[in-house]
């Protein structure tokens, strides 16, 4: 298979607390969408490829990777949209779902993308570099490359992780990453050698159905069911109410009621006081939390966002045991 046409999943990450080490560097954590971009400068051709496989090219025309790029490669990064110099989710959201070519030439230009690179897996010259370490790779990426309006190296320091998580933090990121110098491209694994450190407890879950709303919700739903596997078994941690935009609210209903089916494909032994309309378990959304109760419901959920880039497959109940562990 040619290079331009493979399909690659993303390096991961688990999660940690703050630490410092000589042995990693630290990178802000942009919570964008994850985007690998396979950029053929010699056939003028651009493909930007998410988490998932899927091809979002179209949706991001004002990202200039020929002018980035100074030979053909394949980058790792992350797309985000800005709002007073600080990640926007209710902007990505915009650009995320958006289809129409006119909606997006107009966003493109009134919310434009900017793409963080911070890896590299290809080049033309050198062919796969995936084990190279880290380090050596991203001196790779800085000498053919350069940084245009929408494109930018994601910036990093050495050793000092717990100093540049709390500057970090204080500039109103969510977070940072920790990656071990020496590290090789694992596609698609999570390991130690690469540590997402969190600001905030979030899990990322599947929404199993909605209950309804009240008052001025009474058209729209008025909770998502929330639920996580546990190896085979969907394990319901509870409903979040609060964190919507009343544009979401009225584009998602929609959405539910499109996918509601007759009855759960998850929770058909669980008890609810109010009816719920069940929805095929495959939308993923990302909830903030305080912390997992005695019974493992998330206390004081926020929606934050859907996750058009994870699979249900994703959300398992194993995430919880890590915010347990950095109690």
């Amino acid at each position: 298979m040619n290079w331009f046409d493979k399909k690659i999943i993303p390096m991961l990450a688990i999660r940690g607390r703050p630490f410092s080490s000589p042995d990693y560097i630290f990178e802000p954590k942009w919570d964008g969408t994850r985007c690998l971009a396979f950029v053929d400068i010699d056939e003028k051709r651009v493909r930007l490829q998410n988490r998932r496989l899927a091809d979002i090219t179209k949706r991001y025309p004002e990202l200039e990777f020929f002018e980035f790029l100074e030979e053909n490669a394949i980058i790792d990064g992350e797309i985000v949209v800005l709002e007073g110099g600080k990640p926007s989710f209710k902007l990505l959201q915009r650009r995320e779902q958006v289809d129409s070519k006119l909606k997006i030439d107009i966003l493109s230009r009134t919310a434009p993308a900017v793409y963080f690179a911070f890896d590299i897996l290809y080049t033309d010259t050198m062919g796969w570099i995936t084990d190279e370490p880290l380090s050596e790779r991203k001196e790779i990426l800085r000498k053919i490359s350069r940084e245009t309006s929408h494109i930018m190296f994601s910036e990093f320091i050495k050793e000092k992780g717990e100093q540049f998580y709390r500057l970090s933090v204080d500039a109103g990121l969510e977070g940072i990453i920790a990656k071990k110098i020496d590290s090789k491209y694992q596609s698609g694994k999570r390991s130690s050698e690469w540590i997402k450190i969190k600001k905030r407890n979030t899990v990322d879950c599947i929404i199993a159905g909605w209950l309804e709303g009240e008052g001025r919700r009474a058209d729209f739903f008025g909770s998502l069911v929330l639920v996580l596997l546990k190896k085979d078994e969907y394990v319901h941690v509870g409903n979040v109410g609060t964190g919507f935009s009343n544009e979401f609210i009225k584009s998602f209903s929609k959405t539910l009621r499109e996918n509601e089916t007759c009855k759960s494909e998850t929770l058909m032994q669980n008890n609810f006081k109010r009816k719920v309309h069940w929805v095929k378990p495959k939308y993923v959304c990302e909830v903030e939390f305080l912390e997992v109760t005695q019974d493992k419901k998330l206390r004081s959920p926020v929606f934050l966002r859907l996750r058009s880039d994870k699979v249900a497959e994703e959300c398992t109940i194993d995430q919880l045991k890590i915010e347990e562990k950095q109690k």
